[in-house]
């Protein structure tokens, strides 16, 4: 049996918010209205943004119709399906996503695989990371993000009693996530890479994993991508340029000093919505990687504060709600619920560290805002998931069944 006070719960100030709930269940409401509100302003400030920063790419492709609202019409869809997927997830008990997540997970591993077949896959760039499907593109790896937090939640939940055993514990995880890292690095996708191995070893420390190995697995995964960025040509090219960006401002250092431009341009309030410059073809993949400097130089300083607020408070309240489902042990639902919150908070500080300049270029998007139908979907179904598992939390508190 699952131990449920070996589990290391981040965020201990909020125990105080937790213990209130419990004592309180008649003045808790059905789910949490402000988790909700957040991801809403997400996707709507995000639909606002990405028009903003495709207007310049969409009136100018021949590819894109020279309409200037292609990226707005598809975002849009994209918005509906996403928030179709939440209600949909919302209706599946954490008891069903628990017992399909094995089943999710090699689904996932196969979609990796087909992106190598031909005919199959849509190479863009020189990458392999995309599933034609005719009228859209699929990117697995968006969703193995997800499978991977319902998987290896289910095993450390699964496990937890062996979480100090190196050969039953540690290692048959170990032993399915490197194949599918190994899948990520040939299409190749480093970020994705980095983000699920992150989401599993954060995962695993939070179900109680051994300190020691926690720390020796982390220097692991700290040398090899180290070693993937030394051995990599065009990897080593984007670091260097990441060091001194202006010593190559118009090779392998644009990227980064444009973005650095949007910043300073827009001061504390902004230029104004639509007046960015640098998104008429200087900043690349401003709808996408680099939305954060478009919303910095429209928006300013105001307008980045307000995302990174919606993004603390969502992270924050994600792992309130692992704490209530500990208390009422529930401990996949709160692995899994923390192991969303991770993902959130790694894959939103990767995408603002990168054109802020303080980590290494690497795209990534940013969560609910970026365009991508697959980032929008797998992002909202994971919403669904967390705030099914916060409402059947509160079911719980009032005495009725989840």
């Amino acid at each position: 049996m699952l131990n449920i006070a070996s589990l290391k719960l981040a965020w201990p100030w909020s125990r105080r918010t937790t213990r209130r709930a419990v004592r309180a269940p008649g003045v808790v409401g059905e789910y949490d209205r402000s988790m909700v509100w957040a991801v809403l302003l997400l996707l709507v400030l995000g639909l606002v943004m990405v028009y903003s920063a495709s207007i310049a790419i969409a009136e100018t492709g021949k590819l894109y119709g020279n309409r200037s609202t292609y990226f707005l019409v598809r975002q849009s869809v994209y918005v509906v399906a996403g928030v179709a997927a939440a209600l949909f997830a919302f209706q599946v008990s954490t008891r069903t996503w628990q017992e399909v997540s094995f089943w999710l997970f090699v689904l996932g591993v196969v979609l990796l695989v087909l992106v190598f077949i031909p005919g199959v896959s849509r190479p863009i760039n020189g990458a392999r990371r995309w599933i034609s499907l005719g009228f859209a593109n699929v990117q697995p790896s968006e969703f193995m993000k997800l499978f991977v937090v319902l998987y290896a939640a289910d095993f450390t939940a699964r496990k937890a009693h062996l979480m100090h055993n190196f050969k039953r514990g540690l290692l048959p995880l170990l032993a399915v996530m490197i194949p599918v890292g190994l899948l990520l690095l040939m299409e190749p996708d480093y970020g994705a890479t980095f983000v699920i191995a992150m989401i599993a070893a954060s995962i695993l420390f939070i179900g109680g994993m051994n300190m020691a190995w926690f720390a020796g697995l982390i220097g692991t995964l700290a040398v090899s991508f180290a070693l993937l960025i030394v051995f990599v040509p065009y990897r080593l090219k984007r670091f260097l340029g990441f060091i001194d960006p202006w010593q190559d401002a118009f090779g392998k250092g644009f990227q980064l000093t444009h973005s650095l431009i949007a910043y300073g341009r827009g001061g504390l309030t902004g230029e104004g919505l639509g007046a960015s410059v640098e998104k008429h073809h200087y900043l690349t993949e401003a709808h996408t990687d680099f939305l954060l400097a478009v919303v910095a130089e429209e928006l300013g300083f105001v307008g980045v504060l307000l995302v990174v607020a919606l993004f603390a408070w969502l992270v924050m309240r994600a792992f309130v709600v692992g704490r209530l489902a500990v208390s009422h042990d529930r401990p996949y639902a709160s692995l899994v619920a923390q192991g969303i919150a991770v993902w959130f908070a790694m894959q939103a500080l990767i995408h603002m560290g990168v054109g802020m300049g303080i980590l290494p270029t690497k795209g990534l998007t940013l969560p609910f805002m970026s365009f991508g139908g697959s980032s929008i979907v797998a992002n909202c179904l994971a919403f669904g998931i967390l705030m099914r598992i916060d409402w059947e939390d509160r079911q719980l508190m009032r005495g009725l069944p989840a």
